[in-house]
């Protein structure tokens, strides 16, 4: 470790920003997806803070990284500088009247896939002036840590200083492939319980890390736990590609299952939450024209379906 007296002037803010990611994701993993980076790509960084401080900031325990002395008593410090660059990011953003620039939108893998495209498309010939970044991730990016200027989410955000509209809400359903189904009995259409729905002929495509099926199973009355699910991911991308072929039964938003003949809904009766949707920015970006104009033009294409 350096003995160079530490210097906040002379440190790249990168690596301040990496340190308070994994303090609140509480791993490696997790906070190199929050920040769009590779793992080895974030070690380095907490290396290279640990090297230019003089020590080490975590250590590895049986479920994952803890904290140091050094690193409890760099957290609200850090904490402080992050905030302190978000303040300034955000006030040069709301002087900013031009629609030349970048936008950085969020939103989960599917809405990047097969949403946002489209919207994209025509944004760009209607503005080719603007230029737009998209996270494709489906942690919930924190807009006040500038990680992006506008989210589309499928849940409310609860800061004050964001504003958030809720635009539609998006029905789903269980889906397979008519190959697959044909090779089935019939579904039981009563006594839908996780004995019934787990018989050995039912293949279940679920979440992995994630519990968020496992909820919308026992808020529909059907209790069920992880290995009621025979293929796990946590990766809707992936999820959707074996819906597609063939590989068990899976949840989908009807609008994207419809555009595919060979999928076909089961349990029809079986009543499922909707998707809200929601776009979110922060108050102060509002007042961006650029932002501003990317955020209704994608409020307008998303309440019209243009994807």
């Amino acid at each position: 470790m350096s003995n160079t007296p530490f210097d906040p002037g002379q440190t790249d803010w990168n690596l301040i920003r990496g340190f308070v990611a994994v303090v609140e994701q509480g791993s490696l993993t997790r906070a190199a997806e929050m920040l769009g980076l590779s793992q080895p790509t974030l070690s380095r960084q907490i290396a290279e803070l640990e090297k230019a401080l003089g020590s080490a900031l975590f250590e590895r325990v049986a479920r994952g990284l803890k904290l140091t002395a050094a690193g409890e008593n760099l957290v609200e410090p850090a904490r402080h500088m992050m905030a302190a660059a978000r303040s300034l990011g955000i006030a040069a953003a709301t002087q900013d009247h031009e629609l030349k620039g970048t936008v950085r939108i969020t939103a989960s893998e599917m809405v990047s896939a097969f949403v946002l495209p489209a919207i994209l498309c025509e944004l760009a010939q209607l503005h080719p002036e603007i230029q737009i970044e998209v996270v494709a991730s489906n942690q919930v990016s924190n807009l006040l840590e500038r990680e992006a200027d506008i989210a589309i989410r499928m849940v409310r955000p609860t800061q004050s200083a964001l504003i958030a509209r809720h635009l539609l809400d998006w029905p789903i359903g269980m889906y397979a492939h008519q190959s697959y189904l044909a090779r089935l009995p019939p579904f039981p259409t009563t006594d839908l319980t996780a004995a019934t729905l787990q018989l050995p002929h039912y293949r279940w495509l679920g979440m992995d890390q994630s519990d968020q099926f496992i909820a919308g199973f026992r808020a529909a009355g059907i209790q069920i736990d992880r290995s009621f699910f025979d293929f796990r991911c946590d990766n809707h991308l992936v999820n959707w590609q074996a819906i597609l072929q063939g590989l068990g039964i899976g949840i989908a938003m009807q609008w994207l299952a419809g555009r595919h003949s060979q999928l076909q809904q089961v349990l029809v009766d079986q009543a499922l939450p909707n998707l809200p949707v929601w776009l979110t920015t922060h108050r102060e970006l509002k007042s961006s024209k650029r932002i501003r104009t990317v955020f209704d033009f994608l409020a307008d294409a998303l309440l019209q379906h243009r994807f």
